[in-house]
């Protein structure tokens, strides 16, 4: 692939938080990039300094090294040797299979759990529904995010499949990214907490045809305005 066509400027972010420096710099560095990549601070196509990153992180050229290997395999940038490291632009299609990925396991993970309701777990979940309904009237859309993932963690945590919810998490930056996008959309927020809350309900009340019919609702609600996402943000996504 031959490295896109930038400005000499590179660019870094606005602000990072303060890393522990009680733990290892480098997961650190890379939570906080993939953070800002996934909410779109640092947007598709904006160059990286690695210089930059170092002294507004306060570590040495290492640990930014890093994170930024741990964020090129996951797709989330460009690594072009000796020119330049770059955000990537959200593909489509690595999209399209983190949700085949997370659609089929969810579907089977509501199905266990509605077959034995609990209501400790349909109380957590209906509370991080009413974060994330705070979070909508506000416009805070990073921790509206938050509190979607959230809901969906619990949900592999009460199926004690908390490391598949990792390796799905890690596939996920691209679609992360087209929901991030499709977010602020009318109605949009809304729709994700009635389908949270749909699920919940069945949940609770052993229903798990119907746990999976919201789920696989709730699931496909951004890829099937995909084209109407590429018109509003057509530099954001491949071809």
């Amino acid at each position: 692939m031959n490295p896109p066509v930038i400005s000499r400027r590179r660019v870094v972010p606005r602000s990072t938080g303060r890393l522990d420096r009680d733990r290892q710099a480098a997961p650190q560095v890379f939570e906080q990039l993939r953070g800002m990549i996934i909410s779109l601070e640092l947007p598709p196509g904006l160059p990286l300094s690695r210089a930059a990153l170092a002294e507004q992180f306060g570590v040495s050229s290492t640990p930014i090294r890093d994170a930024l290997m741990r964020l090129e395999e996951e797709g989330l940038v460009e690594v072009f040797p000796q020119y330049a490291t770059v955000v990537s632009r959200i593909d489509v299609h690595r999209a399209q299979q983190a949700h085949f990925l997370r659609q089929a396991l969810e579907l089977e993970i509501v199905r266990v759990l509605a077959l034995k309701p609990d209501e400790a777990l349909v109380a957590e979940l209906n509370a991080a529904i009413a974060r994330q309904q705070q979070f909508a009237k506000v416009g805070a859309f990073e921790k509206f995010m938050a509190a979607d993932n959230e809901f969906h963690a619990k949900l592999y945590e009460a199926a004690d499949k908390q490391d598949i919810w990792t390796l799905v998490r890690s596939r996920s930056g691209h679609i992360d990214r087209l929901r991030r996008l499709h977010l602020p959309s009318p109605g949009k927020a809304q729709d994700i907490v009635r389908h949270h809350k749909l699920i919940a309900r069945a949940i609770a009340g052993g229903q798990p045809e119907q746990a999976q019919k919201h789920l696989r609702t709730h699931l496909s609600g951004t890829l099937s305005e995909l084209a109407q996402i590429r018109a509003k943000h057509p530099d954001y996504l491949n071809d």
